[in-house]
């Protein structure tokens, strides 16, 4: 089976007086997006914007495409992006393009712009290839109020923050997010989140969580983001749904089961997931919390702190064997800005590079001097396919790259080019885990 998708950036049904068009697509599998069954129609455009969709349409086109056996249909929306930085260096955004994505929501884990209004302006002023909605991030809104501080907030502190949510939903935020394994976020409460969610809802918005933890404690994090909607009353999405960790793998069952529950108690609660078992992230969420605490200096000083140093060895290996782990084989370098050659290679084998032992404990000193030298973004082995296959049969389920607009630096996840067509030719294609609506009868 092929596919073909046509960027639908309107999609207007009225019938128009000219038969003679810019572009005629014929004899297509129409599906448009509704959520019904595929259909069989032409697709006529004229000046950038689709006219007419019917069947034979009569007329006459510049440039006509025969689809028989070929689906048409709107450019996809990616519910999960990081575009922030990337877009403005490459506004084209070939990667969404080309992977069928016309519309991306971004602002994702607690991390948006600090001022939408001015972000929304440079993306008008850039006129990208893309369509663009955003969240605001609850980190970046704690980290305006409260720096990087490792504590709660004050009341004050939280009124501050509440109101910096409410100037991002009238500046045109579709939600608030939060990424609660990154600084700040990782250091609040459930009550200041839900604070920020009641604010939130004020304005309709959603709220889209990266939840406090995908590993052993994710069944209580997924319980905290629900509880935060149902007493919010706000919409809750959970974030790239998975269970990391050998120590997790098979629990799919137990974790999309709290999903349906909520579901079936009458509350909107949806996830979004990404086509693989490779996550991707920063390097220092392999650090403990409190080792973060107030940004790149205060752990430069514990790093070279001897006391703190093994303190955040003995953490990390703590961590690692919590887990099942074996050694740090499962971390990739993404893109290691210090050292570009290091791109690519894992933690183990860049240990050994470095000329030290093989070992999760030589390992991991080897992280601290990447965390020294200002981190990098990886490419983290920690999930199970079957447990994949089966999030992405639920059809609450949204797909999301997790990725951003490609700038050609590093060596970046495989997400950030092929996500659709990972999931149409796998898992639908192949190995038919969902299909195409049937067509209509008659």
């Amino acid at each position: 089976m092929k596919y073909l998708f046509l960027v639908f950036f309107l999609l207007p049904l009225f019938v128009v007086s000219q038969t003679n068009y810019d572009l005629l697509i014929r004899n297509g599998k129409i599906i448009d997006g509704t959520g019904n069954s595929w259909y069989y129609a032409d697709v006529a455009v004229k000046d950038g914007k689709i006219v007419l969709i019917q069947k034979n349409i009569s007329g006459t086109a510049t440039k006509t495409i025969d689809a028989k056996g070929l689906i048409v249909a709107p450019g996809f929306i990616d519910v999960h992006a990081h575009i922030e930085g990337g877009v403005f260096e490459n506004p084209a955004a070939h990667n969404y393009i080309y992977d069928g994505v016309t519309a991306v929501v971004t602002g994702n884990c607690g991390n948006s712009a600090d001022d939408l209004s001015y972000f929304f302006f440079k993306i008008d002023s850039i006129k990208t290839s893309i369509n663009v909605a955003s969240l605001v991030g609850h980190n970046t809104v704690r980290r305006l109020v409260m720096g990087n501080d490792n504590r709660f907030a004050t009341p004050e502190e939280q009124q501050k923050m509440e109101a910096l949510i409410a100037k991002a939903m009238k500046d045109g935020a579709v939600g608030m997010s939060t990424g609660l394994i990154y600084l700040p976020g990782m250091f609040s409460n459930t009550a200041e989140v839900m604070g920020l969610a009641k604010e939130t809802a004020k304005y309709k918005g959603i709220y889209a969580s990266h939840i406090r933890n995908e590993e052993n404690k994710v069944t209580d994090a997924i319980t905290e983001a629900i509880d935060i909607g149902k007493a919010a009353l706000i919409p809750v999405q959970i974030s790239h749904f998975k269970v990391s960790g050998p120590a997790n793998w098979g629990r799919s069952e137990q974790t999309l089961a709290l999903i349906e529950k909520a579901r079936l108690e009458g509350f909107d609660v949806t996830i979004d997931q990404y086509p693989y078992t490779a996550g991707s992230t920063n390097l220092g969420v392999r650090l403990p919390d409190w080792a973060m605490a107030g940004g790149q200096d205060s752990l430069k000083k514990r790093i070279n702190d001897s006391i703190l140093h093994q303190q955040i060895i003995n953490d990390m290996l703590a961590q690692l064997k919590k887990y099942k782990y074996k050694n740090y084989s499962f971390a990739v370098v993404a893109n290691h800005s210090a050292d570009t050659s290091l791109n690519g290679k894992s933690i183990a084998a860049i240990n050994l590079q470095k000329g030290r032992k093989a070992g999760a404990r030589t390992e991991a000193e080897s992280i601290l001097d990447m965390m020294l030298a200002g981190g990098a973004q990886m490419v983290y082995h920690s999930m199970n396919e079957k447990d994949v296959q089966y999030f992405m049969k639920y059809p609450f389920n949204m797909i999301g790259a997790d990725g951003g607009v490609a700038t050609g630096k590093g060596m970046p996840h495989p997400r950030t080019y092929g996500t659709n067509a990972r999931v149409l030719s796998l898992y639908v294609r192949e190995q038919k885990l969902f299909h195409w609506k049937k067509p209509y009868a008659g």
